[in-house]
């Protein structure tokens, strides 16, 4: 009976899928990162595909920025940790039964479409469709998001070198195609009769444009504001100063009055629909949505009202622009939780399900919890700061002291971070109060003198008020730099006030609030990280100290190189070095050598001038009492030459 409950299942999943999908959200800042490492991936889970579904929805957008999950060119290969997310993102969307496009998001809007786009695009989607094209139908695949700046022609091409290439290994999944000049329904007419019956035209709707991005700066509109819909003479704004003698004073001045109305708009999508009707093919608007910056909030409503119900009356399908984010279905400055933040009238205006919505109530937390485990944990969102030299992989494997992956921090200039935004704010004050920890494994490899600081930051509650800084600073005494995983438990009490940052330094003042904590940061406070690698895992607050160490070997990262001597004329062990080391001349020497000890600043921190005949054996140096745990730079003068290496004490 089990056995053909199963085969029903699998059945209903995979081979019975409606014939195409009616509406649903872009599901943004995901996974259009630069590159597969810096994916957050918890930021949405399973549970907010159901929610999604909840509303109404049977198709979810997922904008990729597909290119740079690859290794590059030449070969584009997919990276393993990205198709293992969205493997996740697929079962999920077969599931619960939502039709969830693939959407190759590989967008610039200040870079043009180039030419040669078809080579990544082509081996990018072989690889893609090789890898679902055994998956349900529920999975589309849209080649490419917005070309821009590129002919209709060339495009046109292009599009269907990658039609052709996807069919190679795979004929069963729809592929979604658009035109150039940003996806404009205006260039729907000019794409080719693309012979392939399995097709969706995608076109993008944003207009009246200074509608619908005024305040946008990435659309040169940062001065824009108040643009009402539709047109009303008696609350038009005055034309900003930036804009005089612009396309944009002529649109206020002129255009808007006929523009910015329903039937203006109507018109515009009846473009795409003449297209769908003449050459009878399927279309989708794949994003369309207004900017809450400054759009009045009963207009934005408004409009997506108008605009959703001309495309559902011709049998348009569509995804809005977008979830969560400026044109998202949250209140504004809201911290965008399903239960307590959904903007009722947008729903309303999009003719989704209402869920029911309560009033937010911050608890004391009470338990032990995780803030990082292999992933970001649900409720934190990433909000580092690596500067122009540094860079942080939430995904290494390079030793991780639990499971599959460890946070590796290549630390760069000074004041740079690792910043984890709690979701809604933490109160910690029961915890703090019940002798909880912050505890953490922590593994450094470079300068032993380097130190770094771990902060919580409190909520700014007005003006008068600041994000007060609580703070434990972290050196090599409390976890020697040494290449080893080292355990931290840091009781909160113990976190020291430090000051705050609000556009200007304020001293402490006894104002720390442990009752609102906004975030935990990771911060270089005290110095530049000049090559200084330091590696986190299991970041978690609780109670028991007894947790262990479970990866005890070394990690030495491959570009220090630092077994590799430049003491040619010498034989220099053991390295690394406990209590003494020996070195013996490869060479006749006679006279004196003199040995120099820096550390990887450049201070020099040791000297020793040591007497040599051609007799002499390996020299023995006493480096316990001379030399403190680290990384040293030593130099060897001889009579002869002068030469170098590194070398590291323990």
């Amino acid at each position: 009976m089990k056995k053909w409950t199963c085969l029903l299942l699998v059945i209903a999943i995979f081979g019975k899928v409606s014939a195409q999908f009616t509406r649903g959200i872009n599901l943004t800042n995901w996974f259009q990162v630069s590159n597969a490492k810096q994916i957050q991936f918890s930021k949405f889970t399973f549970k907010d595909f159901q929610q999604i579904k909840s509303l109404g929805c049977d198709v979810i957008r997922l904008p990729i920025n597909l290119h740079a999950m690859t290794s590059g060119a030449p070969d584009y290969k997919l990276d393993p940790i990205f198709v293992g997310f969205l493997d996740s993102v697929v079962n999920w969307c077969e599931t619960l039964q939502l039709h969830l496009i693939i959407d190759n998001h590989t967008f610039d809007p200040a870079a043009n479409t180039p030419v040669t786009i078809g080579e990544p695009l082509t081996k990018i989607w072989h690889q893609m469709a090789k890898h679902y094209k055994d998956r349900s139908k529920y999975i589309y695949y849209e080649v490419l998001n917005e070309p821009h700046g590129i002919s209709e022609s060339t495009w046109g091409r292009i599009q269907q070198r990658v039609i052709d290439t996807i069919r190679l290994v795979d004929t069963i999944h729809t592929i979604i195609v658009g035109p150039a000049n940003w996806n404009s329904y205006q260039s729907l007419k000019n794409l080719p009769h693309y012979t392939d019956n399995n097709l969706i035209y995608t076109f993008h709707f944003y207009d009246p444009f200074i509608f619908t991005h005024q305040g946008a700066s990435w659309a040169s509109l940062t001065d824009l504001r108040g643009v009402p819909y539709p047109y009303d003479a008696a609350r038009m704004p005055s034309c900003p100063p930036s804009y005089k003698g612009s396309w944009i004073e002529n649109e206020l001045k002129f255009n808007y009055i006929k523009n910015g109305t329903d039937s203006a708009v109507k018109k515009l999508l009846d473009i795409a629909i003449e297209f769908k009707n003449s050459r009878n093919v399927k279309i989708y608007c794949g994003e369309f949505g207004v900017y809450n910056a400054f759009a009045p909030d009963s207009d934005r409503v408004y409009w997506y009202q108008v605009v959703r119900e001309y495309l559902e009356q011709n049998n348009v399908p569509w995804t809005i622009w977008d979830y969560k984010g400026a044109f998202g279905i949250f209140e504004k400055g809201s911290n965008e939780m399903f239960e307590h933040d959904l903007n009722i009238p947008i729903l309303n205006a999009l003719g989704f399900n209402i869920p029911e919505q309560t009033e937010l109530v911050i608890k004391p937390d009470s338990t032990e919890f995780f803030i990082y485990r292999d992933y970001i944990e649900s409720g934190i969102n990433e909000s580092s700061y690596t500067g122009n030299n540094g860079a942080i992989d939430y995904y290494s494997q390079n030793k991780p002291n639990n499971d599959n992956y460890c946070i590796e921090w290549k630390v760069g200039e000074q004041y740079t971070s690792i910043g984890l935004d709690f979701v809604p704010n933490k109160d910690l004050s029961l915890l703090k109060d019940s002798m909880y920890a912050l505890c953490f494994w922590v593994r450094g490899y470079g300068n032993n003198s380097y130190s770094f600081d771990v902060r919580f930051i409190d909520s700014k509650t007005g003006e008068t008020d600041h994000p007060w800084r609580n703070r434990y600073t972290i050196n090599s005494s409390m976890a020697s730099w040494d290449g080893y995983w080292h355990k931290l438990y840091l009781p909160l009490k113990n976190f020291t006030e430090h000051g705050s940052w609000d556009n200007g330094w304020y001293n402490p003042e006894g104002k720390f609030d442990w009752r609102a904590i906004d975030r935990l940061e990771i911060v270089s406070e005290h110095m530049p990280g000049n090559g200084m690698m330091l590696w986190f895992d299991n970041i978690h607050i609780t109670n028991r100290d007894t947790c262990n160490v479970l990866d005890t070997s070394r990690y030495i990262p491959p570009t220090s190189k630092i077994f590799v001597s430049n003491l040619s004329e010498f034989v220099i062990y053991p390295n690394p070095v406990t209590d003494r080391l020996y070195i013996k001349p490869t060479a006749l020497q006679t006279g004196s050598l003199k040995i120099t000890f820096s550390d990887l600043s450049g201070r020099i921190v040791a000297k020793k001038v040591i007497p040599v005949n051609s007799n002499s054996h390996a020299i023995e140096l006493e480096i316990s009492g001379m030399l403190k745990t680290g990384v040293y730079l030593m130099t060897i003068e001889s009579k002869t030459q002068k030469t170098f290496g590194k070398i590291v004490v323990r």
